[in-house]
């Protein structure tokens, strides 16, 4: 299978309760196959990585973020995979944006990204969920980006990925 390049940002959109929001997705062609993942998707070739990633919180949500709400580059993560017949070699960037109540409230998502359902996400429901959640291990990663928002931190590199093989 061929691989199509792709470069990413992601956001890791936190609400007032410490909670993150996910958006479900699933394979066609695997039966039974679904995950969960964070708001954000590809780089245009016009954008730069935080262009791309309010871009897609507002496509995503219909939140409209300043650049300035989103924080340094927390994680880097490179991943290959596959979804509906077609392989993925992925690098992504996250960045952590904190929403208030009301905008949490106001968000609409009615994406095809979520067409399978969002959620948010305590640190306590990812580390006891039996689903699988990208990246792998977010409730181990999760609370040091919370603790440490608005420090002077180099992003983490989490690691080169296969996650059709990898195990969870």
């Amino acid at each position: 299978m061929t691989l199509k390049k792709r470069w990413t940002s992601r956001v890791l959109l936190v609400d007032e309760e410490e909670r993150l929001l996910l958006l479900c997705g699933r394979d066609p062609r695997r039966p039974g196959a679904r995950w969960w993942f964070t708001v954000g998707g590809g780089v245009e070739p016009d954008e730069n990585y935080p262009e791309a990633a309010v871009r897609e919180v507002r496509e995503e949500t219909e939140l409209s973020l300043p650049v300035e709400r989103l924080s340094p580059v927390v994680w880097t993560r490179q991943t290959t995979f596959s979804v509906d017949g077609q392989g993925f070699d992925q690098y992504e960037e996250y960045r952590l944006a904190r929403v208030t109540a009301d905008e949490a409230r106001g968000m609409n998502i009615l994406t095809d990204e979520a067409r399978y359902g969002y959620r948010w996400w305590s640190t306590v429901d990812l580390a006891t969920t039996t689903e699988t959640v990208r990246p792998k291990k977010m409730a181990l990663l999760l609370p040091d980006v919370l603790s440490t928002a608005g420090l002077e931190r180099r992003p983490v590199h989490l690691g080169n990925f296969h996650e059709d093989t990898d195990p969870e």
